[in-house]
């Protein structure tokens, strides 16, 4: 889904005394469905580019910049705001490029400057910003192979023992923690040849429509993070069983 503000100032900027007084909103992007591969105009990436700006989309964020009095001296800055269920949240806005953070990303290429804050960095990188598929449908998209953690930050812990003793500790100290929030648990099932772990997942995620995504975004990642020797999470969970999903 996309979704342009009306072009104005942003009524939530201090005074007009203020350098930040000069942010334009270009628009909030919010669950992204859009989710068909990036237009064929889009560049190639480079080691160093976290976004990748289409043709299409350059020329709709140039064409709002160019209202501005002092618009050669704006970037459009990218940041990643939240989470909404397996999706970041955006905010687009012009700014200052004199504005930028000395650790912010900054990448000008065919007259626009792309100005990505530190913290955004890897939740960006190998996205690109496009203009909807869909015929008509106005705003900008973005879209972005990384997914959040639906089970947040597991942090670091130290875990001993063989894979199946660092995995039952994973799942008692971090991982069901998180899940009993959506009335939902995994236990592990057992660890097949030497690194393929499996697991089922029971009460408000057994049966869930986001199951899958808990699985692959949440407790695989959290395991093959913490436990660099497990090479693949199976989930062996019958969930067409399931009485009483989180998600429905």
């Amino acid at each position: 889904m996309s979704w342009r503000a009306p072009y104005r100032r942003c009524p939530a900027c201090p005074p007009a005394h203020s350098t930040t007084a000069r942010r334009r909103h270009v628009g909030r992007l919010g669950l992204m469905t859009d989710t068909v591969a990036a237009s064929t105009d889009a560049p190639e990436a480079s080691a160093d580019e976290v976004l990748i700006v289409t043709d299409a989309a350059r020329t709709a964020v140039l064409a709002i910049r160019d209202r501005e009095d002092d618009g050669e001296t704006l970037g459009l800055r990218v940041e990643v705001t939240g989470t909404a269920g397996i999706d970041y949240t955006y905010d687009l806005a012009l700014d200052p490029v004199s504005d930028a953070a000395a650790d912010d990303h900054i990448r000008t290429a065919d007259g626009l400057t792309v100005i990505v804050p530190d913290a955004s960095v890897s939740r960006l990188r190998g996205s690109t910003l496009d203009v909807p598929s869909m015929p008509g449908q106005g705003g900008l998209v973005i879209r972005n192979p990384n997914r959040p953690n639906p089970l947040g930050d597991m942090g670091r812990l130290e875990l001993t023992g063989g894979i199946g003793d660092k995995v039952q500790q994973l799942l008692d100290i971090s991982i069901n923690p998180a899940l009993a929030s959506h009335g939902g648990y995994a236990s592990l099932v057992e660890v097949q040849g030497d690194d393929t772990v499996v697991v089922t997942m029971g009460g408000g995620c057994q049966g869930c429509a986001m199951s899958q995504a808990t699985l692959s975004d949440g407790i695989k990642r959290a395991i093959m993070e913490a436990i660099p020797e497990v090479s693949d999470v199976i989930d062996v969970t019958d969930h067409d069983a399931g009485e009483n999903p989180y998600y429905s």
